[in-house]
């Protein structure tokens, strides 16, 4: 699968443009990742875009997040480690991740929510001015971004052997690259 007709099934799937944003972050920060760990980049890429492709479809169920999005990526024919790691990203079903393309994806969606928050309060709203201690402080403050769970967050010193500023660093680091495409 190319990213250019993954893209396409995303912009398909979905049209509220800050989750086409969030989906083009989680993919930024799973190259980083896969490059970082020696992975294969178009797939955890492409795993990282589509997280969220039943996102709409799910929005007022959602029991049903993910468990949709990989039946829809299953019917297209993809690859059936991308589409249990859709399944698994969302923790409501209890499907824990077990490779690393999983656990990976699971740590990063809720971070970048962390980062773009975190952003959004610098005065320059800028997401180039934004540091890692910024995020690690936004990190400890739990009235700050509360739907960016800090347990998952957490869980990539024990998932991917990265401490949390470790993680914070590539993740931010891969968003800062796209920052003109996530308009921040």
């Amino acid at each position: 699968m190319e990213r250019e007709k993954a893209l396409k099934i995303l912009k398909e799937n979905v049209q509220n443009q800050n989750l086409i944003k969030h989906s083009l972050a989680v993919e930024a920060v799973m190259r980083a990742l896969s490059r970082y760990f020696s992975k294969d980049e178009e797939k955890w890429g492409i795993c990282g875009l589509l997280h969220d492709v039943d996102y709409e479809k799910t929005k007022d169920n959602p029991q049903q997040h993910s468990l949709v999005g990989a039946e829809i990526l299953e019917e297209l024919g993809f690859e059936k480690d991308i589409c249990r790691a859709v399944k698994a990203h969302n923790e409501i079903h209890g499907v824990l991740p077990e490779t690393l393309m999983e656990k990976a994806l699971y740590v990063t969606d809720p971070l970048t929510g962390l980062i773009v928050a975190a952003t959004l309060v610098l005065p320059s709203k800028n997401l180039k001015d934004l540091k890692t201690e910024n995020v690690l402080k936004r990190f400890r403050e739990k009235a700050f971004a509360r739907g960016a769970n800090r347990e998952i967050i957490k869980k990539c010193e024990d998932y991917l052997n990265l401490s949390l500023e470790e993680f914070v660093k590539i993740t931010l680091g891969a968003m800062q690259e796209i920052a003109d495409d996530l308009g921040l």
